[in-house]
């Protein structure tokens, strides 16, 4: 199938593994074993050289690097490397007449980049958004469906392999910073800067988040954005309520989607699985695939020389509505000074939630009459200054008890 597709017969003639021992599935006892990637990159035998081994530097660096420079094409599904090392790499694909080929590197299975870089190719992007971490969406959905916290959600990712043992850098939305950070190259024709990507991650979401997001008719998704503003590219990753109507809010479990706004097609949106053994390799079949073909596209779409240098729209002048949970302190004057705060900073509330809590059958004797109560804020649209600016005197008042609870409302 794959000859018949590519025109040509596909062979694997060379393979290097930290582990000989494993078994596989396949016989590789016709294929000649590297012990150093680097030597299988530079080896006359290949004609393209597949990376799969992950990280931005070491010898997933050195090895492409060295496949490129010896004027072979590279096929990868390594998004921190290409976040950290895209244009330079691209720039010696390009010098050498070469592709550098990266569909699995971002929602796994689903065709993103193919699209974006050839079938948007008449359109000027100005928005590309989505749900580009599976383990997030898996943990967010338990919480939402099971009435689960998020320790034990995590546990159970972990223990079906869905997170690492040190997930940081799922949860923590890294690995949706580095993803998003190759979609808005190729949807702005910028260069990369993963580092300058605003990030927040899914850990301090709780289950009083999630039931006041379904009685607003909001679900909650860690959401990769980049839009174009008129100041610059805003890229920002962080957990967002997202309409129940909107495709990404129907997007669960492991699943991945990814949502582009064209000037002439208006939205298109991807969904599919964005990890996983079987959809990585159905797009590095397709990347290899292509290069049999003898399709050879500029990597980010346009010339590397031709992408611009990154303008970063500040996270500070962000606009947008804001869900704010606040446990404030029940006496007297408290609601009316964070009111004032609010309106002393120009924000205008849409609806203000008391959620009594669960009263005891007994109290205990400790109780007292200013016993903390949470309070849930939606605000109209305003900037990020001007809520972190009224948040901040709130909580220098006194009037609430624990640090105020923020989370972005996108209006998709």
């Amino acid at each position: 199938m794959i000859a018949l597709r590519a025109g040509r017969p596909v062979e694997i003639t060379g393979v290097c593994a930290r582990d000989r021992s494993r078994d596989r599935g396949l016989d590789l006892a016709a294929v000649r074993w590297f012990d150093d990637p680097v030597d299988l990159a530079q080896s006359p035998d290949i004609d393209v050289f597949v990376e799969l081994m992950g990280g931005e530097g070491g010898a997933a660096e050195a090895s492409v690097r060295a496949a490129l420079n010896a004027g072979k094409p590279v096929v990868t599904a390594n998004k921190a490397l290409l976040a950290r090392h895209g244009v330079d790499l691209a720039e010696i694909a390009e010098d050498k007449g070469v592709a550098l080929a990266f569909e699995a590197a971002v929602a796994g299975g689903i065709p993103v980049i193919k699209t974006m870089r050839e079938s948007f190719a008449g359109n000027r992007i100005s928005r590309v958004y989505g749900i580009l971490n599976g383990t997030c969406n898996y943990i967010l959905t338990r919480m939402e469906r099971e009435n689960l916290a998020f320790e034990t959600c995590l546990a159970e990712a972990q223990r079906l392999g869905y997170a690492e043992a040190d997930p940081t850098f799922d949860v923590d939305g890294f690995d949706t910073a580095h993803k998003l950070s190759i979609l808005t190259a190729l949807a702005f024709g910028t260069k990369l800067d993963a580092d300058r990507v605003y990030v927040e991650g899914i850990r301090e979401i709780t289950i009083a988040d999630i039931e006041a997001a379904d009685e607003l008719g909001y679900r909650i998704k860690l959401l990769g954005v980049a839009r174009r503003t008129e100041t610059g590219i805003e890229q920002r990753v962080h957990p967002a309520m997202v309409p129940k109507s909107s495709a990404v809010a129907r997007t669960d479990g492991v699943l991945n989607a990814v949502a582009i706004d064209g000037s002439l097609v208006g939205e298109v949106v991807l969904v599919g699985p964005g990890a996983g053994g079987n959809a990585t390799a159905s797009s590095v079949a397709a990347d290899i695939i292509d290069i049999a073909r003898g399709l050879h596209l500029p990597t980010f779409g346009v010339p590397a020389a031709g992408l611009e240098p990154y303008v970063q729209s500040e996270m500070h002048a962000h606009e947008g509505g804001y869900y704010v949970r606040l446990t404030v302190v029940d006496r007297p004057g408290a609601f009316a000074a964070i009111a004032a705060r609010m309106a002393e900073k120009g924000i205008s509330l849409e609806s203000i939630v008391q959620r009594r809590r669960k009263p005891r059958a007994e109290p205990p004797a400790s109780a007292v009459p200013d016993d903390p109560q949470p309070v849930i804020l939606i605000t109209y649209a305003t900037t990020e200054d001007q809520i972190r600016s009224a948040l901040a005197a709130i909580e220098t008042d006194g009037h609430i008890a624990a640090p105020p609870r923020l989370i972005r409302i996108e209006e998709l």
